[in-house]
């Protein structure tokens, strides 16, 4: 199976500091590279981390705030310079291509790569982007502005073959295919052996989703059941909840609470505000509610199994 991980490059919220940057993390998922969110200073923690920019297929914006995109103008450009061949898709709020397109103007700059814009609705969960191995849906959080989260979704596995059963039941290798898919075969006498005897079963889909900005919202919880890993937005502590609630924000302790109700495998993390120099008590704060939860370090890959 091809790998399925999450490399944080920011974890920080609205300004970059010295601990953290602003939001950005790139999924290695079904053989793509898909980078979400692309704060200030992506382009460093990706060479930092040895991710190779031109191998990013997809980058995905989840709303209009600096502190979430202000890092791709750059990032196109960069792709320009270094002579890009390769198309690369932005899933994206409808607004952002007016506003690259402004700065390509005023740059005279003519991007020599395709670029294919593929627009966000903030009102209702839609499926985005898929292949013949993931599926990839976008669905509305409760932020000051417009902002979507994202689910990457594998499709389902093909079972697997136990060659041994093949060679003892006289099974051709043209009934190979019939059994990935879940059919009986039959094997060289013209008798059906059934499936289960001949293969194994097929690996689990895995999953993760990416709820960036927004407040306390319990309709995503839809959208994100029995997730294996979520990132969720952990901006401030339950002692700042009315600060959390006026700038439209989650504390650990939401987070958590909505980790739980979604009966996800696991929980990450992330966009704290500078203000908090450790990131303890997210921990602290969380665990009691949902145990199996994480604090996002940028750096840190992390795999969804």
């Amino acid at each position: 199976m091809h790998e399925f991980e999450v490399t944080i490059l920011g974890c920080g919220s609205a300004t970059p500091s010295l601990l953290r940057n602003p939001s950005a993390q790139l999924l290695n998922a079904a053989g793509h590279y898909f980078l979400i969110d692309c704060g200030e200073g992506t382009q460093i923690q990706l060479r930092k981390n040895n991710i190779k920019i031109q191998r990013i297929s997809h980058i995905f914006i989840s709303h209009l705030h600096g502190d979430h995109y202000l890092g791709l103008l750059g990032l196109l450009q960069t792709m320009h310079l270094l002579g890009r061949k390769t198309k690369l898709t932005l899933i994206c709020p409808p607004e952002l291509k007016e506003i690259i397109d402004l700065q390509n103007k005023h740059s005279q700059t003519t991007i020599v790569y395709e670029i294919e814009y593929i627009f966000t609705n903030p009102k209702q969960a839609e499926l985005v982007w898929e292949d013949d191995k993931i599926e990839i849906k976008s669905f509305p959080l409760r932020h000051r502005i417009n902002c979507t989260g994202f689910l990457f979704k594998e499709k389902p596995h093909l079972k697997n073959i136990i060659k041994e059963k093949l060679q003892e039941f006289n099974v051709p290798t043209s009934e190979v295919n019939k059994l990935r898919l879940g059919l009986d075969a039959i094997n060289e006498k013209g008798k059906t052996i059934a499936n289960d005897k001949l293969t194994s079963p097929a690996p689990l889909q895995r999953s993760y989703a990416y709820c960036s900005d927004t407040n306390y919202f319990e309709d995503i919880i839809e959208n994100i059941k029995g997730a294996d890993l979520v990132y969720h937005e952990a901006t401030f502590l339950e002692a700042e909840l009315e600060r959390a609630k006026k700038t439209f924000h989650s504390t650990a302790k939401q987070a958590a609470t909505i980790a739980g109700k979604a009966e996800i495998k696991q929980l990450l993390l992330g966009h704290f505000s500078a203000r908090y120099g450790s990131t303890d008590g997210f921990i602290e704060e969380a665990k009691p509610i949902f145990e199996n939860t994480l604090v996002a370090h940028e750096g840190q890959t992390y795999k969804i199994v």
